[in-house]
Formats: structure tokens, C-alpha cells, sequence
């Protein structure tokens, strides 16, 4: 006899409906990712709202109609069939929706509407009168749209392609003069929004340009133009300054660089450990810049009172005890500040005076002029989320410390740092103590370091700047055991000697300059990189030089053109097939973090093949000629 029984449960078998739509999340996941700047918000803001149309159940009103009425406001809008009111209404609509609607779909599909109408309010009003977007998209290829610098990179992987790594070289030298130290150090934002993404993962774009430099050894600099007459001042030898410096002496101005410390490089050389970049290689880089090629000769050192070739360098001026601005403006025709951000911050808490609190500034200037403390055996601490504190707990590990702790107020994943930095300290055995604010330094009856104190967190609502804020929990404050603090919670600007002659000065000492560079009412004055943004990338701070070259050469009443003439190989249809991303290896963990030798190793022949021949090339597809072309020089 056969027993039938009703089924109470049946196990959860994924469907073929389901995996299908788990692809089509992923590759609408990817192509976000990969969405350039430059896209009209009007249309942007659309095609979320549909999005979140499909998402939605349609139970409650202002989902069911809400949605469909912002839908059809914004199509009107781009239609150029809405007006001023539209757009009030639409504001209006969205406001209510997202006071009203009964889960997260509604509430953050309003909320997005808000957030692109409020910060792209222009765009809309100009969608309203006229039909037509105020954003201009110039350059439509999402790598080069978000290189401060404007580096040509789609071309300059082409040629890595072809093995022409020399003529790579000179093409990233039209626009940064820092190849070398860019191929190490920078933060690549670049590779944010590679349309590669769509595909499978971002090209390696700094990868490449180590390999290319590398495999093409030392590449001349290009003739500067005949001289102008003309003479200008740069204070602060980093990498602002120098591009300055190097763009200005291409075109004819005969230039000097001031420098406070004893060598040229600034952050490169004293916020950067010369195991991310080789002291001799970035020593190299800067002695090309600052020899002209048009004088002959190498005859310069990065430190010290430079000859008479290229970029006269004094270094060792402090500006205000070894010269007054104002005898500088007197002496120079104009003048570009680029001072970096080289005073640190404190913690503000009880104890910090103690023996053994170093700040993150002084010791990784230390160790840019070879000075390295012996921390052998020592138990160290390290306080920060950031890059620099990154750096600091590395070196830590590499000066002996029996422990390294870095002690961070937030979740991990909220770091500042770059995530391999993070995972690269992780590996070498130092230890990442995430929600713990610091909260007091113990010393003993000598006043040296004992113990650092913090006070356990918990995770909170998101601030203004987009993460998840930390506050104090009901956790009792953990103690720390160490002979060492490090603190790397921010740097700052030391400005008093230019707001003293009247140099316009804001909050934490940063210069007011406008997006030109140029100081309002200081006629012939610029500034630009960490003293007017705050401390940032060496990218950044390139571009402000860049930047300021270019309107000092105005100011000057010259109109030098930069150009390169090297010529780029014919487009290849790219293979759509996902490929793997070759990530640059680095030496092992047990190895590499007994010294600073570099830890990075260079990209093999075959994996620099590999890797940029994943290369889309949206300058010539994608609509990248359509939309500015190729820009040639500046």
C-alpha cells in the first residue's frame, strides 16, 4: 500500500529565472560602476527612478503613483516640455514621496531625485528654459576625464602595447612630468570608472606605466622655447611646485625653486617610505626636471644651491626668516606658492606631551633624509585611518617593533587608506584596531609612554561626508600597552609667513586661490596643490602646477603652446571577452617587511602584454572622437 503525504516545505533550488537576473544585476552593477562624469543628471536621474519603478510593489500610493508622476515630470524636462514650474513641481513630488512612502524603495528614489535636483539645480532650470544640458561633456573617456593631470591615457597604453614604452614616456610628459614617481605612488583615480569595468575589472593603468617607464630607461626632455626675459619664483620644491617649474622653464621663463627642507621631492620625499618609492629612483626623477635640456649638462643636485643650468634650486630657505615674501615679489616678475602640508595635528588628549609621542610628519621626514629610529623590540601604536598612518604602521613594523597596533575610530572599511595598503599592513603582522577613539596617553613617573587608552565605539548614522559616523559606546575604555604613539590624524599648512603680506588666508591656514590658481587681488600671485586644498594626492598637486603654468605664462603675456608630436598606433577592436585583471605582485610578506627596499615588483613582458591589450580604447570608441577628440596640447 503507497503512502502519499503533503508536502509542509520544499528546499530552496535556485531557478534558472533567478541565476539569469543575478547576471543582469551584476553587469547593471558594473556598468554604474562604470558610468563617466560628464552625464546629464536630469537623464541620470531618470534612469534611476525607472529602475526603482521596477523594484517597487506598488502597495502604497506614493510609490504606485508617485514614482510614475516624477517619471513623467523629468521626461518632460528632457523633452523640452517642461518650464520653471516642472521643476517645482518635480521638487515638491519628491519631497513628499520621500516623507510618505513605506519602504526604502519609494523614500530613496525620492531622496536620489533630490539630492540631483538640489546639487545640479543650474542643469534643470536650464532643461526647463531651453531643453538643453549645461553639462559639457569635453572629454567623454572616463579614464582621462578623471586624471587631474589630463594625462592621454588610452594613448599611452596604446603605445605600451606596441613596445614604443619610450614614446609612452614623452606622451605622459606633455601633461605630467612625474612619469616615474606616478608609476609607483599614485592613487590611480583613473581606474575608477574604466569602462573596462563593464566588461570584467579596470585596466591597470599605474601597473602599465611602471612597466613602461622601466622598460624605457632614461628618455630626454624635450627643448624648452627661447628665453622670455622673464623670471619667476616657486616656492616649495614637491611635486606642485616642480611641474610648475618644469612647464615654465619649457617655455622659456627662466624659473627658481625655493625650498624649506634640505631636498627637493616634499611629500614624495617626506610623507611617502622609500619602500613604495625608491629614494634613488625619485632623486632621478627630479634631477631630469630641473636639468634643461636645452643648457646641456646635469650639473644640479636635489639639494643644495643649484648652477646655471635649467631650474636654479635653493633649498634650505625658509620663507620669512631667510627671505621676505615681499622681496620675492620684488625680485621675480611672478610667483607660485606650493607649499605642502607639513605641520601635523593633535590628538588633544590627556598626556600627549609625553616621551614617546611622535608625530607621523616627523617621523616620515625623518626617514626621507635617511634618519631612522630604532624601534626594535618596542611596542608601537599607531592612531589614524588614513594613507599616512598606513605608512607609518608599515614602516613601524620595518623598524623592528616587537607589536604594531593602528588605532582607528571607525570600521575598517570606512578607512581613508587605500584598501591595499591596508590589507598590505594586515599581511606583514601588524594589527588594525577598528572603533576605538582615542581617549588619554598613560606614562609613568618619568613621563614616558606606558599605555594609550581608547574608548570603544559604535557605529552610527552617516555623516555629511557619506560614512557611517562612530560614537561613544557603553563599552568600558580598553588600555594599550606601548613605548610608542605615533600620530597620524591629518597634517596641516604653515602659512603665517604669506598671510603676514597680506596673502588671503582661511580656516587651518590653507591660501584662498580661485580655480586658475590665481590669488584675488595679489596681482601676480598663484598658489596652488596642499596649501589651497588641503592635504591630498602627488596627482592633485601636479595638476595645480600644471595649472598654474599655464595662466603665470598669461599673466606673463605669453601664450606658450605644450605639445607632443609623438604619433599613436591605429585602434584595434578591442576583445570583448572577460579577461582577468594581471595585478602587479609584490615580495612576500616575511620578506618584505624587514626592510625598504621596494616591495612592488614590475610588471613581467608577458603580463604588460596581457594587461593592455584589455584596453578598450574609448578615445576612438565609445564615442570618445565625437565628443572633443584627441586633445594634442594645452
Amino acid at each position: 500500500m503507497l503512502l502519499f503525504c503533503m508536502k509542509r516545505l520544499d528546499l530552496k533550488t535556485p531557478l534558472q529565472l533567478e541565476t539569469t537576473l543575478e547576471q543582469l544585476h551584476a553587469g547593471m552593477q558594473r556598468r554604474l560602476v562604470a558610468s563617466p562624469p560628464g552625464l546629464c543628471p536630469v537623464e541620470t536621474a531618470l534612469n534611476y527612478l525607472e529602475l526603482s519603478r521596477s523594484q517597487s510593489c506598488g502597495k502604497c500610493v506614493p510609490c504606485r503613483i508617485g514614482l510614475t508622476v516624477m517619471a513623467e515630470l523629468l521626461e518632460k524636462l528632457l523633452d523640452g516640455e517642461g518650464n520653471a514650474n516642472t521643476v517645482c513641481t518635480l521638487e515638491q513630488t519628491a519631497a513628499a514621496i520621500a516623507d510618505s512612502a513605506d519602504c526604502a524603495i519609494g523614500v530613496e528614489a525620492a531622496n536620489a531625485v533630490l539630492l540631483s535636483l538640489r546639487g545640479f539645480r543650474d542643469d534643470y532650470m536650464e532643461h526647463a528654459a531651453s531643453g538643453h544640458c549645461l553639462v559639457a561633456k569635453k572629454e567623454a573617456v572616463p579614464c582621462r576625464a578623471l586624471c587631474p593631470a589630463d594625462v592621454d591615457i588610452p594613448g599611452y597604453i596604446a603605445l605600451i602595447r606596441e613596445g614604443r614604452n619610450a614614446d609612452a614616456v614623452r606622451l605622459i610628459r606633455k601633461d605630467n612630468p612625474f612619469p616615474v614617481a606616478c608609476a609607483y605612488i599614485c592613487e590611480h583615480p583613473c581606474e575608477t570608472h574604466c569602462r573596462r569595468k563593464m566588461v570584467d575589472d579596470a585596466v591597470s593603468i599605474r601597473a602599465l606605466k611602471r612597466y613602461a617607464v622601466e622598460m624605457a630607461g632614461e628618455v630626454p626632455q624635450p627643448p624648452c622655447a627661447p628665453a622670455t626675459g622673464k623670471k619667476v619664483a616657486v616656492i616649495g620644491g614637491g611635486p606642485g611646485g616642480l611641474t610648475a617649474a618644469y612647464f615654465l622653464t619649457l617655455m622659456g621663463h627662466k624659473v627658481t625653486v625655493f625650498e624649506r627642507r634640505k631636498q627637493l621631492g616634499g611629500m614624495m620625499r617626506y610623507g611617502i617610505p622609500s619602500y613604495r618609492f625608491p629614494r634613488e629612483v625619485l632623486d632621478a626623477e627630479i634631477l631630469s626636471i630641473i636639468s634643461s635640456p636645452s643648457k646641456g649638462g646635469r650639473g644640479q643636485d636635489v639639494g643644495g644651491r643649484g648652477q646655471d643650468v635649467g631650474i636654479e634650486v635653493r633649498t634650505g630657505i625658509d620663507i620669512g626668516r631667510d627671505i621676505s615674501f615681499a622681496d620675492i615679489r620684488k625680485q621675480y616678475d611672478a610667483v607660485f606658492i606650493s607649499i605642502g602640508a607639513h605641520t601635523d595635528k593633535k590628538l588633544r588628549i590627556e598626556g600627549e606631551e609625553s616621551e614617546g609621542v611622535i608625530s607621523a610628519v616627523a617621523l616620515l621626514r625623518g626617514i626621507g633624509d635617511g634618519e631612522y629610529p630604532d624601534f626594535t623590540g618596542k611596542r608601537v601604536v599607531v592612531v589614524g585611518g588614513g594613507n599616512v598612518a598606513m605608512d607609518c604602521t608599515r614602516s613601524a613594523v620595518r623598524l623592528g617593533a616587537a607589536k604594531v597596533t593602528c588605532a582607528y575610530r571607525r570600521r575598517i572599511e570606512d578607512m581613508t587608506a587605500q584598501r591595499e595598503e591596508v590589507e598590505g599592513a594586515i599581511a606583514e603582522g601588524a594589527e588594525v584596531m577598528q572603533l576605538a577613539a582615542p581617549l588619554k596617553v598613560e606614562a609613568d613617573a618619568t613621563g614616558k609612554v606606558t599605555a594609550f587608552w581608547v574608548k570603544p565605539q559604535i557605529i552610527g548614522e552617516f555623516d555629511k561626508g557619506g560614512r557611517p559616523a562612530p560614537k561613544d559606546s557603553t563599552a568600558e575604555p580598553v588600555r594599550i600597552p606601548c613605548d610608542v604613539i605615533i600620530v597620524a590624524i591629518g597634517q596641516g599648512i604653515d602659512s603665517k609667513p604669506f598671510e603676514a603680506e597680506g596673502i588671503p588666508c582661511g580656516r587651518g591656514g590653507w591660501i584662498k586661490a580661485d580655480d586658475s590658481t590665481e590669488i584675488p587681488g595679489c596681482d601676480g600671485v598663484f598658489a596652488g596643490g596642499d596649501v589651497v586644498t588641503g592635504p591630498a594626492t602627488v596627482i592633485k598637486a601636479i595638476a595645480a602646477g600644471k595649472v598654474a603654468a599655464a595662466n603665470i605664462d598669461a599673466f606673463l603675456g605669453f601664450h606658450h603652446e605644450i605639445k607632443s608630436d609623438v604619433q599613436l598606433p591605429l585602434p584595434k577592436f578591442a576583445d570583448l571577452t572577460a579577461h582577468g585583471r594581471v595585478n602587479p605582485e609584490e615580495r612576500p610578506a616575511d620578506e618584505r617587511k624587514k626592510d625598504f627596499a621596494c616591495m612592488e615588483c614590475p610588471y613581467s613582458d608577458e603580463a604588460a602584454a596581457e594587461e593592455a591589450a584589455r584596453c578598450l580604447r574609448c578615445d576612438c570608441f565609445g564615442f570618445g572622437n565625437f565628443k572633443g577628440g584627441r586633445i594634442e596640447k594645452w
